[in-house]
C-alpha cells in the first residue's frame, strides 16, 4: 500500500530524517517506538503531507505523493491521521465534529452522515456522547470521538500519533482498545507509541526509530524478544546507564563514589547487586594497562529482566586485558558473571575491543 524511498526531512540545518526507506502492506498493523526526538512523529506526519519532506518519495498505490503536479488532496484521503491532542472542533457537538468532513469533503448528505456517524461512534463506545460537546468529555471520550471522526472519512489507512500520550494512565486502555478492535477489522495501521505491550500485542511489525532513521525492523517477538542491535536491545529492556570514563588510574574516586551510589538509589539497586557489580568493575579496572588512551566502563541495569552487566571499551590498539585462563583474577570474575562476551565496536577513533560481562546475581 505504501512504499518510502530514501525519505529525507531537514529543519534547516538540522536533519531530522535519514534516507528512510520502508514499506506498509494492506491489513498490516507497524508499531513504531524508539526514544523521544527520533523523528516518529515526524514520520508519521511525512507520510500524509503535514510536513513536506526534503527528498525522497512516498509512493501510494502506485502514485508518488511527492511528484509534480500529483493531486495531493485525492491521495491523502485515503490516510486518516488521530493526534495525540485530539483536535476536536470545541463549538461543535460530538456527532457534528464526526459528520462534518463527509458533508463538507465527501459530499454527503447530511442524514447519511448522522446515520453513518452513530454506528462509528457506537463502534467506540461514544454513542450516548453523540450530542455533547467536547468540553464535557474525559481525554479518553475525546481520543475514541476523534477516531471515530477519522473513520468517517473511509480511510484505507489510519496513522496514529501517540494516541495516549496526553491521557490519564486511567483511560489509556479504553483508547488502546478501540485500536485492537480496528485491528482485528483488518484495518491498516501506523502507530507512533510508547506502550510496549500493546505494540507487542497488536503489531504484525515494529519499526525502532533512532537518530532519524528506522534503525531496526522485524516482528514483535524479534524485537522485543531477540533485538539483532545494540541501541534496541538498550531501548526495550529499558536498560539505565551509569558510565565514567577512566583517563588513568588516578582517577576521581570520591566522584566515582558519590555518583554511583545517586545511581544505584534511583534505580533501587540491592546492596547485593551493589557489591558484586561493583567488585566485577574493580576486577577489570585492575587488568587495564592505561597506556594507549582513555577506558569507557558502563553499568547496565535492565529494569525488564533486573539483571546487571558490565561492559568494558579499550581504546584503539589494545587488543587484550584479560589474564591467562588459569589465572586466579579471571577465575574471581568468572565467579561474578555469566560468562564474557568479546566483540569489536567501530567509533570515530578507530575499532575499540568491547567486553560485556553479566552479573550472575539478579536484583530483587
Amino acid at each position: 500500500m505504501i512504499q518510502i524511498n530514501k525519505l529525507q526531512k531537514d529543519f534547516g540545518k538540522l536533519r531530522v530524517l535519514r534516507n528512510i526507506n520502508a514499506h506498509i502492506r494492506p491489513g498490516e498493523i507497524i508499531s513504531i517506538i524508539g526514544p523521544s526526538g527520533a523523528g516518529k512523529s515526524t514520520f508519521l506526519r511525512c507520510l500524509n503531507l503535514l510536513e513536506e519532506p526534503t527528498g525522497g518519495s512516498i509512493i501510494i498505490d502506485g502514485e508518488d505523493l511527492l511528484k509534480p503536479g500529483i493531486n495531493v488532496a485525492r491521495i491523502r484521503r485515503k490516510m486518516g491521521m488521530v493526534f495525540q491532542s485530539f483536535n476536536l472542533f470545541n463549538h461543535l457537538s460530538v456527532l457534528d465534529n464526526v459528520c462534518i468532513g463527509p458533508v463538507k469533503l465527501l459530499k454527503k448528505k447530511r442524514a447519511e452522515a448522522e446515520q453513518r456517524g452513530m454506528e462509528l461512534l457506537k463502534l467506540v463506545g461514544m454513542a450516548e456522547k453523540a450530542h455533547s460537546m467536547p468540553d464535557e468529555l474525559s481525554g479518553g471520550q475525546k481520543q475514541r470521538a476523534a477516531i471515530a471522526r477519522c473513520l468517517s472519512m473511509e480511510p484505507e489507512i489510519i496513522l496514529f500519533d501517540e494516541p495516549t500520550s496526553a491521557l490519564d494512565p486511567t483511560m489509556v486502555s479504553e483508547v488502546l482498545s478501540v485500536i485492537r478492535s480496528l485491528a482485528r477489522q483488518g484495518m491498516t495501521m501506523a502507530i507512533v507509541t510508547h506502550e510496549m505491550s500493546f505494540a507487542r500485542d497488536v503489531s504484525t511489525r515494529v519499526f525502532y526509530m533512532d537518530k532519524g532513521t528506522i534503525y531496526e525492523e522485524g516482528t514483535p517477538e524479534q524485537i522485543f524478544e531477540h533485538p539483532r542491535r545494540e541501541l534496541t536491545r538498550i531501548f526495550v529492556n529499558r536498560i539505565r546507564d551509569f558510565h565514567f570514563c577512566f583517563h588513568s588510574k588516578d582517577y576521581d574516586r570520591y566522584a566515582l563514589k558519590s555518583e554511583w551510589q545517586q545511581y544505584c538509589n534511583k534505580y533501587f539497586l540491592t546492596q547485593e547487586t551493589m557489591q558484586k557489580a561493583l567488585r566485577l568493575g574493580v576486577s577489570l579496572f585492575r587488568l587495564i594497562p592505561f597506556d594507549r588512551g582513555a577506558v569507557d566502563m558502563f553499568f547496565r541495569y535492565s529494569e525488564k529482566t533486573r539483571q546487571m552487566s558490565v561492559e568494558v571499551l579499550l581504546p584503539p590498539g589494545m587488543e587484550s586485558i584479560l589474564p591467562p585462563k588459569d589465572s586466579k583474577k579471571l577465575a574471581v570474575i568468572n565467579v561474578l558473571c555469566n560468562g564474557i562476551e568479546t566483540s569489536e565496536e567501530e567509533t570515530r577513533e578507530g575499532v575499540r575491543v568491547k567486553y560485556r560481562m553479566e552479573l550472575r546475581h539478579r536484583n530483587h
